[in-house]
């Protein structure tokens, strides 16, 4: 992929990457059962890539305004240690994250999708949104990934600052060459 020295640079620092979920890691669809449950759809691709960026050095968090014990669930499979559920004000989770990992917000990745990710996304240090948000939230962002939100845009993401930072290669040859599972 050949990025440009202005995507690069954004993409360089980074220690974190902050993940909305409904819209991003899903689709956005919610699906309500009549006993009261719900169920989203998680992507496997989103899910390799994650653990992936983790063991290249990146943290993973996810901050969304829904309190779900489906996310609480695929976060621990994951083992994302900073989830921020029930969180609409979603600059101020983000600050409070930043403050706690001590990260300064050239160090930060935000993607999100819609109007509540949006102070995020444009103070973040990376901020990126999927192919399927609304123009106004696509206008604002440092990148627009390809995919939609739900079909491998959070894949796309954790491949790009692989890539950009390096561990690209390292991780594809351990597939290639290795017969051990990260």
């Amino acid at each position: 992929m050949d990025l440009s020295k202005n995507l690069l640079d954004k993409l360089r620092p980074l220690r974190l990457l902050a993940l909305d979920v409904d819209g991003v890691l899903t689709d956005g669809s919610l699906y309500f059962h009549a006993d009261g449950s719900e169920t989203k759809s998680f992507n496997t691709q989103d899910g390799q890539g994650i653990k992936l960026l983790q063991v290249s050095g990146v943290e993973v968090a996810i901050i969304t305004g829904r309190d779900s014990s489906i996310v609480s669930q695929r976060a621990a499979a994951l083992k994302i240690n900073w989830v921020m559920q029930g969180r609409e004000d979603k600059l101020v989770a983000l600050t409070e994250l930043a403050e706690q990992l001590n990260f300064g917000w050239e160090q930060i990745g935000y993607c999100g999708d819609d109007l509540p990710d949006l102070a995020a996304i444009r103070k973040a240090g990376f901020g990126a949104t999927v192919a399927n948000a609304p123009e106004y939230i696509r206008q604002q962002g440092d990148y627009i990934t390809q995919r939609p939100g739900g079909q491998g845009a959070v894949r796309e993401l954790t491949d790009l600052i692989m890539q950009a930072q390096g561990n690209w290669q390292e991780c594809l040859n351990h597939y290639l060459f290795n017969q051990n599972v990260l």
